[in-house]
């Protein structure tokens, strides 16, 4: 006689599908991330200077 035994366990019901999982909210150091690749972004497009309208695109 066996010592123990093993119990067949069926796969879970699959019901409807799960809505949408929240988003996890960001993390401290993303937004800071953020905030400063802004900053340099802006400082960048303030540094480039005026640029012309009446240039016309090369074809």
């Amino acid at each position: 006689m066996p010592a123990f035994t093993f119990e067949k366990i069926s796969p879970p019901v699959r019901g409807a599908p799960a809505a949408t999982t929240p988003e996890k909210p960001r993390g401290l150091i993303s937004q800071m991330m953020d905030r400063v690749a802004e900053r340099r972004a802006r400082r960048a497009l303030r540094d480039e200077g005026p640029t012309r309208r009446d240039d016309k695109p090369a074809e």
